[in-house]
């Protein structure tokens, strides 16, 4: 049965359980995509597109790009995991995303208030660059 948006309510709760399970990471429209058909449930990469534009809108999946060349990755939004309170780094070699407490990343919504009277939502703040795994650094 179709809801009136058209989207398979199986595939959808599919497409849900999917993020959730990956919450801790990330993942983009082909690992989506793959899983979906090996469950016995294929969705067009339209509608998966469209089905994630609505869950980034009510706040459930956050939607992070490295560039306009390549394909964004998803992240299910845990109301507990406490990611409005940190920012994030994402490699751009191997995709890693990494959460991040530090006091110094914490002085910039500090600054940018006191200075600026900009408000960071560091919920929605990445800071794109090569991980130290891919550099070969051991940190």
């Amino acid at each position: 049965m179709k809801n009136d948006s058209g989207y398979n309510t199986r595939q959808k709760e599919k497409l849900l359980s999917y993020l959730i399970s990956k919450k801790d990471g990330h993942t983009n429209v082909a690992g989506i995509s793959a899983y979906l058909a090996a469950e016995g449930t294929p969705v067009g990469t339209a509608t998966i597109y469209r089905q994630l534009d609505r869950l980034v809108d009510q706040g459930l999946v956050r939607r992070y790009t490295i560039d306009g060349k390549t394909g964004a990755c998803y992240q299910y939004v845990d109301s507990n995991d406490g990611c409005h309170q940190h920012f994030h780094l994402k490699c751009k070699n191997c995709g890693v995303l990494i959460h991040t407490d530090c006091d110094h990343l914490s002085e910039i919504n500090k600054h940018m208030l006191a200075h600026h009277g900009f408000t960071v939502d560091s919920s929605m703040t990445v800071f794109y660059g090569i991980c130290s795994d891919c550099r070969g650094d051991a940190v």
